[in-house]
């Protein structure tokens, strides 16, 4: 099995990562947003809009 984030061999230790670093990375890409399941679903209204979301025209 090859690490998600670098394609090394992943260490037992560390399953399915190669290393602690590579483990971190991958967290930080789940806490920061980067991992997101599109969906079709309006936004919440009670949540601020998205920034990087287009303006919509109606």
């Amino acid at each position: 099995m090859s690490c998600p984030v670098c394609g090394k061999d992943a260490a037992a230790k560390y399953r399915p990562f190669c290393s602690k670093r590579c483990a971190d990375i991958d967290l930080g890409r789940w806490l920061n947003g980067s991992y997101a399941i599109p969906t079709d679903e309006p936004a919440d209204p009670g949540l601020p809009p998205d920034p990087d979301t287009p303006p919509t025209r109606h």
